[in-house]
């Protein structure tokens, strides 16, 4: 059985991969051009593929019958794998679901905080020399404790980032979701996601990307949202209809927006960066030694299990 990991991991997973598997792991950080994919599909029995790594219906169409059996991906969203291509070319794909709950739950927070108190504006004014003191009035911002914020998606992320805002902050929690969830604590559900906008002062984006949730933030939720909201998204960057964000921004029909994924990654429009009332983060949500490692042991275990021929523990 040979294994190919598609990117660096952390040293652990690296030195587990080596001991237990035949196992190239790839040097770039980049994502796999589509002559390595091919390759990957041809000369592997088993790849770990991550973020950005376009396993396509096209890819597949090109070796419809490839000797790898099973994409075994570093993350919990695999819209960058066509799963129903994969499974016609007798491709089995797994994730990597609870080892990320946590640390993007707390990016979340680290948006909705850093955006409502314009961290990030106020730390650039500090490095830039030009801070004069403080005063009473100085860079005032959102008062976040007590407040009311809206969940979209209150699956386990969702349902994380509503803890932290609730028994952390004293917030208000409404959330919107395919159906009525079961949680410790009050939490208003409302199945319409406009209505929802409109009723909250932060609009927190917790759902998994694909077709489905494409540009399910766009104008119109944006348009119902207040005029003092703030949008924070830590889901996948084409949930948010970008063009549609940047023009609620420009024109105050919203107040800011706390970002960590964009919807044409790594690219990062003018626009957003030029704002001092939007905090741009580089895709942390993971970003922990502790979680990075458990995200790979949890890809290395479906491998584990598919080369003992063991019924795969996180198939999607």
């Amino acid at each position: 059985m040979k294994l190919l990991i598609a990117r660096p991991m952390t040293s652990a997973v690296e030195a587990r991969a080596r001991a237990e598997f035949d196992v190239e792991i790839r040097s770039s950080t980049q994502p796999l051009s589509q002559e390595e994919m091919l390759r990957a599909l041809t000369d592997f029995d088993v790849v770990v593929p991550t973020l950005g790594d376009q396993f396509s219906q096209h890819v597949f169409a090109q070796v419809p019958v490839p000797r790898c059996k099973l994409l075994a991906n570093f993350g919990v969203g695999y819209n960058h794998i066509d799963v129903k291509a994969a499974h016609v070319a007798g491709v089995a794909v797994t994730n990597t679901p609870g080892a990320v709950t946590d640390a993007t739950a707390d990016i979340a927070m680290t948006l909705l905080l850093s955006t409502a108190r314009r961290a990030g504006e106020g730390e650039r004014l500090v490095r830039s020399g030009e801070w004069q003191g403080w005063h009473p009035t100085q860079m005032l911002g959102y008062h976040v404790t007590d407040k009311r914020v809206g969940i979209v998606g209150m699956g386990r992320i969702g349902q994380a980032i509503a803890r932290r805002c609730h028994l952390g902050f004293g917030m208000n929690v409404a959330y919107q979701s395919r159906s009525p969830k079961d949680v410790e604590f009050t939490a208003q559900y409302i199945p319409n996601l406009s209505e929802l906008a409109a009723s909250v002062d932060f609009l927190v984006v917790a759902v998994p990307g694909g077709a489905e949730t494409r540009h399910l933030i766009d104008a119109q939720v944006l348009a119902a949202m207040n005029t003092s909201g703030i949008l924070i998204n830590i889901a996948r960057g084409e949930v948010v209809d970008e063009a549609a964000l940047i023009a609620a921004l420009q024109t105050g029909q919203i107040a800011g927006a706390g970002l960590d994924v964009y919807e044409f990654e790594p690219a990062v429009p003018q626009a957003l960066r030029d704002m001092q009332n939007v905090t741009l983060l580089p895709h942390l949500g993971t970003a922990t030694e502790e979680v990075r490692t458990d995200m790979g042991h949890m890809a290395l275990d479906n491998v584990a299990a598919f080369v003992a021929g063991h019924p795969l523990p996180n198939p999607v």
